[in-house]
């Protein structure tokens, strides 16, 4: 490594930039660091609040770094996680959750130094041999009469810089997704102030961190230890389960430079304590942090100019869940080291070079060893960890308390089961953690050029920088996260993408390796095609050109250093910094579910004990009066807690998921992450890709089409490549050279014999019926002497013949190829007919088109082929080779369904082997001569149509995102039925300017109509044509009609849209959106999350290859692969089509509905226990041990387990299940049966005691007095009673099958009324004795039974007809007594509110425009806390619209935002 400091770049001028309104901030969401100044409209020099925005580089100042790469290779990184300290008065947490993920031994066990905190450290000194560096020689090529480029310094290595444009794009939309919707999230802090704490944002897990510094009080802390001995362990557990309270007790805040611990908070409150380490690195500092790290922030006072360069002593960190973060001096915060790049990263050539000793051993200290290792914990942690849990501690408490109360026998069963609960859980989680580590443990042996010599290492030995041999028969899987050097490689991804696909890698470009972001959550798609994932499998590697070394050792010798051929990889990324390690974290640590159910079932628990607390204090109060021994009296009081929130609650509310997930998995649909599946029920939004999800994948090729030279417009559709062959005179120069770019414009591999590649190219490819063959080495051919070119390297790397077609002698052709007049006669010519492709120009998502460079055998020069999206073919296709009739033949094709390719080229005579690969790529794509269109047959899968029906008869709305042009998705959502034919489709089309220009000006036309449009700002139809005239009075405005339209949007439109667009516009854009065409991977990320911004739970159902941002962004995401699982989705489906996306909402429905049933059904358990016992505790008696027992474990136990058996229903309902656990109709369900089963208990408890038989309880402080007639009535009722609620509650359709289809639940409640009925009726001797009951008159037993039946009775009358009849009536009150508040708070607004400058629009989102000023349009909109939107405008509009962070604002928009766009747009 290089010990020297590498020149420091520049300031970026642009790293912080003020921002006051939403277009601006928009504009600057890709900025380094922005600082948005939220000033008052009346203090425009307020400058008090400052929001720092975590984002990327703009895209100005981007460009302005490409250039500067061009020249210096210096390339400027975005930073995506960045650090920012807190002011700490702005510094209170917000309310946690008692667990904390305590992680702090699991990530420094990979350091080679680890050592636990408990022991001093010893200081580490590097060795002072520097490390060897195996120097190449550079090439010469001859570049003399090269007519297309004489930049001698040109090559493919610098091929990027024709592309560096859209390179510079795809970055910044790589991350402009997340930090277009995360810039509201950023709070309002100044860190100039305090040192103590520092935000970070994760990019690649999407979570925002909050670091605070602490050391501590010794004093404290061995008062702390003592309070613990003291209190038995009491004072323990409240700090482990109340960590901010022991951090406040035990510990003090103080700068990070001297924190002892660091206190990690995530988004929902959790806090972590991880320890700080220290040890000693003596290596330079820019070897630790990136030079983008190493940036002065404008405003930061504190930035300590003298460690920016130099050597770093002691290195100060700390990991946590396996990210290690260090202390970086200069900044005075920590910093991640997974996005550490090489300042000498720049060029290939140096990469190449490898490491040495020294700079492995700085490296290794830093980034730890290359394992993904898992640390499992001992049994005893985890006993400990299980046991400490509030759950067993309130167990524990509860066995202690009935020991004391003498029941012994319940006491022991409970014990038994919670000991065997525990030991299971022990099991599981150790099976977990073990398979979990073997699957992500990884290691082998690896061939590593370090040092200047080639030798074997283990896996676990490499270190960012290392380049090692993939060509190595040894190596299968790759173990690192490397960029492909030289050489080439087919890798399966399917464990990151789901896609089945092998998928081809090419060696790195120089600006490829400049343009590579390694903080990127997602690798763009242009650096992907060099980039190497860890733990992907090698389907194929060939070697490249090597270069020789100077001279060879016997060293070298030894190790196997040779001329050969090999194909390298640099390691960029190691263990868990890698994309397989950030998928094993995702498993590990999953995101806290914050869906409502969940949140609502705690808070209910917290009711259920308020009731028990409630009861507690009564229950005191009558035993004191009955003169109760104090000790019973407690044991009794307490017991009651015990009843009324039951232990086994937080399980069976998991129930129903788990018989969810089994089921789904039978369907060959896997889960991993089990809590999405309830949030599965909840979809009223589902978005679908076009191609290989809708329709199929393999696309046939209908036929081609070629312009007629004698008729200037397009000729007959040739189906065939015999047609193509016996084309007419006019058509058949066309048709021939079209036939060869379709035989070589691909990006089609041959492996084992066996074609593999995209399936549209396949298809395309077998159209032809050629054959393929590839020879070459996939070489960097352009750093190649013209002497090595002419032996026997692979410079064509592939070759195509025609059927029957003769190979040819490759050293021949190369021979003869720059002299025409040695080429023997035209018979030998035509014997021979092969391609060659020289060179390919990859597909570039930006440019939306391929090239390659031809060499036809014994042909001088060579030829261009290009192939791409019609739409762009006319900006580089001279004019004239276009036909007349070329739009509308490309309307006709999309307007019927067809998918259409457009293929062009030009010849180029004079361009030889080594001109071709430094011709650059804006050259070889320009003045092409238009070939023709392939058409594509675009075939709807046989599942898709009446899939799309019954998700429309369901009333989810879906949605189309695809990449293809919008008129063929407009044709494939008629043809399935997305939407209705008879529907109006509006698209859109920029008037002036682009995407990417603020005043650009958008008409929306009807695509049958073009004179039918839209008003830009309303997207309603418009009152008058195009043309200026009137529609006429037969078109009402807002009639049904008029507004039963659709907006079909393109990818740039979308783009602008949300960059410039109004927020009620851009709105009304996302309700009546159902297409969305021409969408990067990028583009459909950030609509699935301006979906969830305006209230739909979106699902995405995607094929896993380029929708992976999509479908993890989604609430449910589901990917169409053969994997059983892949980091891309929650769900992962092993069918071919979205046959699943029914099967996930009906389990999630199943599953929702029942999880409420298993909740109300334990609230009611509990409820009716508790009632029994109040009842019983009037006269301080109480239920008998074996009656416990019988309750707890004949009744509940099996009827919770069962209860949520029930199957989905296999049709889905338009209404959806409720998620709230609070809302209307499920407390009057809720509490309406808690009423009639007090109700009869209290009734029968009245009765009882005024029968003539009745004699009253003797009480005897001395016994438990259970042996009474009270006992024993209430007792028979209630068994009755916890049955019949479990009939109540089992919901039948519309969510779930009906109760009878359950037959094990079928079974054993029949089983367990007849033995009810049995004990009521015709109890036996020792039923009467173990029981404790006494004997009661059978004409009061038989009354018992007519009791209950007339209580299944009413519970089953009142649930389903008179409580959902009475929760609508207090729903429609409550709503209207809300309207006529809402109403009046309006009025008052108006009359006090300021007259707006000019109001746009009504309704949701409308906002106050001012005039335009300086090409600026400023807006702000503010919502009211009814859930409306109002024009807000000034300070009110900055502090409403713009500083609410983003969760808050989702919150308020969980109102469904959508709804009332909708609303709106229907002229409501």
């Amino acid at each position: 490594m290089n010990n020297t400091n590498p020149p420091q770049r520049p300031l970026s001028s642009t790293s912080l930039t003020p921002s006051n309104d939403r277009t601006s901030h928009r504009k600057q969401s890709n900025s380094s660091l922005s600082t948005n100044h939220r000033r008052s409209s009346s203090n425009p020099n307020n400058l008090d609040t400052i929001e720092y925005v975590v984002g990327n580089n703009s895209s100005t100042s981007l460009s302005n770094n490409l250039n500067n790469n061009n020249s210096n290779g210096n390339h400027s990184k975005q930073r995506s996680s960045l650090l920012l300290p807190l002011h700490e008065s702005s510094s209170s947490s917000t309310s946690s959750s008692s667990g904390s993920n305590n992680n702090n031994n699991n990530g420094n066990r990979n350091d080679p130094d680890y050592s636990s905190p408990s022991l001093p450290f010893s200081p580490y000194t590097p060795p002072t041999l520097l490390s060897q560096r195996f120097n190449h020689e550079s090439d010469n090529e001859d570049g003399n009469n090269d007519s297309y480029d004489d930049d001698p310094d040109d090559s493919d290595r610098t091929e990027g810089s024709e592309i560096a444009s859209s390179m510079a794009k795809a970055n910044a939309a790589a991350v402009s997704s997340s930090a277009r919707l995360k810039a509201l999230k950023r709070p309002t802090y100044d860190h100039r102030h305090d040192r103590s704490q520092q935000r970070v944002y994760l990019e690649e897990e999407d979570v925002e961190l909050i670091f605070t510094g602490y050391r501590f009080r010794k004093h404290r802390l061995y008062l702390y230890y003592i309070l613990c001995a003291l209190s038995f362990g009491i004072i323990f557990l409240l700090g482990r389960w109340m960590p901010r309270h022991y951090i406040a007790f035990v510990a003090q805040k103080c700068e990070m430079n001297h924190a002892e611990f660091i206190v990690v908070q995530n988004e929902w409150g959790q806090l972590a304590m991880e320890p700080v380490f220290t040890k000693y690195y003596g290596g330079p500092i820019d070897s630790v942090f990136s030079p983008e790290q190493m940036e002065k922030s404008e405003d930061d006072e504190s930035y300590d100019d003298t460690v920016t360069t130099g050597t770093l002593h002691d290195m100060r960190y700390f990991d946590y869940q396996y990210i290690r973060f260090i202390y970086n001096p200069s900044a005075h915060a920590f910093m991640q080291n997974s996005q550490w790049k090489d300042s000498d990263w720049n060029m290939a050539a140096n990469c190449e070079r490898g490491i040495g000793r020294e700079t492995h051993q700085e490296r290794t200290m830093v980034f730890g060893y290359n394992l993904i290792d898992v640390q499992e914990k001992t049994i005893g942690q985890l006993l400990v960890q299980e046991v400490l849990h509030p759950f067993y501690v309130f167990q524990v408490f509860s066995m202690a308390l009935w020991f004391a109360d003498d029941y012994y026998y319940y006491a022991a069963c409970i014990f038994v089961i919670s000991t065997v609960s525990v030991v299971t859980e022990l099991v599981e989680t150790k099976k977990t953690m073990k398979r979990m580590r073997n699957m992500s443990r990884f290691t082998c042996n690896t061939k590593v050029f370090r040092s200047g010599r080639w030798r074997y290492i283990g896996s676990e030995e490499l270190v960012p920088g290392d380049v090692f041999e993939v060509t190595d028969s040894d190596l299968t899987v790759f173990p690192c996260d490397a960029v492909l050097l030289t050489g080439d490689c087919i890798v399966n991804e399917s464990m990151l993408t789901g896609e089945s696909v092998p998928v081809s890698k090419i060696p790195v470009t120089d600006a490829a390796l400049q343009h590579m972001d390694l903080s990127l959550a997602n690798i763009p798609t242009e650096i992907a095609r060099h980039f190497l994932f860890s733990g992907t499998k090698i389907v194929r590697a060939r070697p490249g050109v090597a270069k020789q070394p100077a001279a060879m050792d016997a060293a070298d010798e030894e190790y196997g250093t040779s001329p050969p051929m090999r194909g390298l990889a640099m390691v960029v990324r190691i263990g868990f910094n890698t994309t397989k390690g950030t998928l094993i974290r995702s498993m590990l640590f999953p995101k806290p579910n914050d869906f409502q159910f969940y949140r609502d079932s705690f808070r209910f628990i917290g009711i259920l004990a308020m009731i028990a607390c409630f009861g507690f204090l009564i229950s005191t109060v009558n035993f004191v009066r009955m003169g109760v021994p104090f000790k019973a009296m407690i044991v009794k009081a307490l017991d009651l807690i015990t009843i009324v929130v039951p232990p086994a609650l937080p399980a069976t509310m998991s129930i129903g998921t788990s018989f969810a997930i089994a089921r789904l998995k039978r369907s060959n649909i896997f889960c991993i992450s089990p809590t999405r599946v309830n949030i599965g029920g909840k979809i009223n939004c589902m978005c679908f890709d076009k191609t290989g999800t809708l329709t199929e994948d393999g696309l046939d090729v209908l036929g081609v089409q070629c312009p007629d030279s004698e008729t200037g417009k397009f000729g007959e559709m040739l189906s065939n490549v015999d047609e193509m062959h016996h084309a007419p005179t006019s058509v058949l120069e066309k048709s021939m050279a079209l036939l060869f770019a379709m035989t070589t414009c691909h990006s089609v591999k041959s492996l084992n014999g066996e074609l593999i590649g995209d399936p549209l190219d396949l298809k395309m490819f077998e159209f032809t019926q050629w054959t393929l063959e590839e020879g070459g080495l996939g070489a960097r051919t352009a750093s190649v002497s013209e002497s090595a070119q002419s032996g026997s390297g692979g410079i064509v790397s592939t070759v195509v013949r025609p059927p029957g077609g003769k190979q040819f002698n490759l050293d021949d052709m190369i021979a003869k190829h720059n002299n025409a007049s040695q080429i023997s006669d035209s018979n030998e010519s035509g014997a021979f007919l092969e391609l060659g492709i020289i060179r390919c120009f990859e597909f570039v998502s930006q440019l939306r088109r391929m090239s390659v460079i031809v060499k036809r055998l014994h042909s001088p020069g060579m030829d261009i082929f290009v192939k791409g999206a019609p739409e762009v073919m006319t900006d580089i296709c001279i004019k004239g080779s276009l036909p007349l009739d070329y739009q509308e033949r490309l309307a006709y094709y999309t307007h019927h369904g067809y998918r259409v390719i457009a293929c062009a080229y030009k010849a180029m005579p004079t361009l030889n082997f080594i001109r071709a690969q430094r011709l650059k790529r804006e050259q070889a794509e320009a003045d092409l001569t238009f070939l023709g269109f392939i058409v594509f047959e675009n075939k709807l899968k046989p599942t898709t149509a009446p899939i799309i029906a019954t998700l429309g008869n369901a009333r989810i709305r879906q949605v189309m995102c695809t990449g293809d042009n919008v008129l063929t998705a407009i044709s494939v959502s008629r043809e399935c039925g997305l939407i209705n034919k008879a529907r109006e489709v509006y698209a859109p089309r920029f008037v002036s300017g682009d995407s990417v220009t603020e005043t650009s000006e958008i008409v929306w036309e009807n695509i049958d109509n073009e004179r039918m449009t839209l008003d830009p700002v309303t997207l309603k139809p418009s009152t008058t044509w195009s043309d200026g005239s009137s529609q006429g009075p037969e078109f009402p405005r807002y009639s049904h009609m008029m507004n039963d339209y659709v907006l079909a949007v393109t990818g740039d439109c979308f783009r602008w849209m949300v960059d410039y667009a109004s927020t009620s516009t851009l709105n009304r854009m996302l309700v009546k959106g159902q297409i969305f065409a021409r969408m990067s991977p990028d583009e459909k990320h950030e609509l699935v999350e301006h979906l969830q911004a305006i209230g739909y739970c979106v699902g995405f159902c995607g094929d896993g290859a380029n929708d992976c941002g999509a479908l993890k962004a989604a609430d449910v995401g589901i990917s169409l692969s053969e994997a059983e699982a892949s980091v891309a989705a929650p769900f992962t489906s092993r069918s071919n089509d979205i046959g699943c996306v029914v099967k996930v909402i009906q389990e999630g429905r199943a599953a929702l509905v029942t999880s409420f049933s298993c909740f109300k059904y334990m609230a009611l358990y509990s409820i009716i226990q508790f009632t029994t016992v109040s009842f019983l505790y009037a006269f301080a008696s109480n239920l008998g041990d074996f009656q416990f027992l019988y309750i707890d474990l004949v009744l509940i136990l099996p009827i919770a387990v069962f209860m949520g058996r029930t199957e989905a229903f296999p049709i889905l309902h338009p209404k959806r299940p409720t998620a709230n656990l609070v809302s209307k109709k499920v407390l009057t369900s809720l509490i309406g049966q808690i009423l009639i089963q007090s109700l009869f208990q209290g009734c029968l408890f009245v009765i009882v005691r005024h029968q003539p038989w009745y004699t009253p309880p003797d009480y005897d402080p001395a016994e438990k007095n259970i042996d009474c007639i009270e006992n024993t009535v209430l007792f028979l009722l209630s068994c009755f009673q916890y049955l019949l609620v479990a009939i109540v509650f089992s919901v039948g359709p519309p969510y779930r099958k009906p109760m009878s289809s359950n037959r094990p639940f079928v079974l054993i409640t029949v089983t367990l009324v007849l033995t009810s009925a049995i004990m009521v009726l015709f109890p036996t001797a020792w039923i009467t004795e173990v029981m404790q009951l006494v004997h009661i008159p059978l004409s009061f037993r038989i009354l018992i039974v007519i009791m209950a039946g007339l209580n299944l009775g009413l519970s089953l009358v009142c649930e389903g007809w008179i409580f959902p009849r009475f929760a609508k009536l207090m729903g429609e009150w409550w709503g209207s007594r809300k309207a006529k508040k809402q109403a009046k708070y309006q009025q008052e607004r108006e009359v006090f509110a300021p007259p707006p400058s000019q109001s746009v629009g009504g309704g949701y989102g409308s906002q106050d425009l001012t005039q335009r000023t300086g090409g600026q349009q400023r807006q702000s909109v503010g919502i009211d806390v009814d859930g409306g939107a109002t024009a807000a405008g000034g300070a009110d509009a900055a502090v409403a619209g713009q500083s609410m962070p983003k969760k808050t604002l989702k919150k308020k928009s969980s109102l469904k935002i959508y709804k009332m766009v909708e609303d709106e747009m229907m002229g409501a």
